[in-house]
């Protein structure tokens, strides 16, 4: 469960602007504050089952951008590559690479 809740996060993280303010607010208030879907639907005046749908939706949402966009997996492929090149230039004093490392990590 907590690894499912890591993987939305993290999807939020990439796909947050492509959601609406009322999306990212119930998404927020429920696993970034911890609320339960009672308590959101009354700090937000709406009932517990628009919460739970809303929530659901955006879930279903988060995976069918990571399916269409893949902005995640190239994140996670691209922070691995960068951690190879560490693991290299720790044993080789290539300038070269050393070069390509600092230009990665300018972003």
């Amino acid at each position: 469960m907590l690894e499912k809740i890591t993987h939305l996060n993290d999807l939020f993280d990439c796909y947050e602007p492509l959601l609406t303010k009322k999306q990212r607010e119930l998404f927020k208030l429920y696993y970034h504050h911890d609320l339960s879907l009672g308590e959101i639907a009354k700090q937000v005046n709406i009932s517990r089952q628009a919460v739970y749908d809303t929530l659901k939706r955006v879930t279903s949402l988060l995976d069918d951008y990571e399916t269409k966009l893949g902005l995640l997996a190239k994140e996670e492929l691209i922070q691995k590559t960068i951690g190879d090149l560490e693991d290299i230039i720790s044993v080789t004093n290539d300038s070269r690479l050393q070069k390509i490392y600092q230009n990665l990590n300018k972003n």
